[in-house]
């Protein structure tokens, strides 16, 4: 059976949604849509793409910097990629909007650790871990069994100990807490999957 223009069309357009469908590529619109796709890329860690996570976030932080997180995903991102200037001035202003952020804080002192400002890079952990030791209990962002089996926590303790070690410990510092940056990152991404698998409809019912 020989199919019309349009029969075609619309069996192709079938066939590329489906496509995008399967392997989770969904198109992303506006200001909350690059926000969602430059946090995605950037939870998946190393099989997420970096330079999407940073394209998408750019184009958020230009329209409105106050967007949630973005400006601290966007200067973790610089960070993951080795481009600690950048990451710094960027972490610097997402302080400015939200003085609490624990991984700003966190992630600031690495990269003031990475440039060379030691004792403000350690003054910066110090209070960014204090903040996460507090903030990560009975639930984080709305995630109520987060960290159910302690391993973050023992991450903080063992950068928090490092830490007051002082300068000396410097790359132990900075290896254990990109150590706890995975973990937290890890821990968000499995719990976002799992509450999108749980959300899914289950058609035929």
């Amino acid at each position: 059976m020989r199919l019309s223009k349009h029969q075609s069309a619309v069996w192709v357009l079938s066939l590329v949604f489906l496509s995008l469908a399967c392997n989770h590529m969904i198109p992303y619109f506006g200001i909350g849509g690059h926000y969602e796709q430059g946090k995605e890329q950037f939870l998946r860690g190393r099989s997420g793409d970096m330079e999407v996570a940073i394209t998408a976030l750019e184009s958020v932080v230009s329209q409105d910097p106050t967007y949630k997180d973005s400006l601290t995903y966007l200067g973790r991102a610089y960070y993951r990629t080795n481009r600690f200037q950048p990451a710094y001035a960027i972490l610097q202003r997402a302080l400015v909007v939200n003085k609490e952020d624990e991984m700003a804080w966190i992630a600031l002192g690495v990269t003031q650790l990475r440039l060379g400002q030691l004792d403000a890079g350690i003054e910066s952990l110090k209070g960014g871990l204090t903040l996460a030791s507090k903030g990560m209990v009975n639930g984080y962002q709305n995630l109520l069994y987060f960290d159910s089996r302690g391993l973050i926590h023992a991450q903080i303790r063992r950068s928090a100990f490092l830490v007051t070690k002082g300068i000396e410990e410097k790359d132990n510092i900075i290896s254990s807490t990109d150590r706890l940056m995975v973990l937290v990152d890890d821990e968000i991404n499995a719990q976002r999957n799992t509450r999108i698998q749980n959300t899914r409809p289950l058609y035929g019912n």
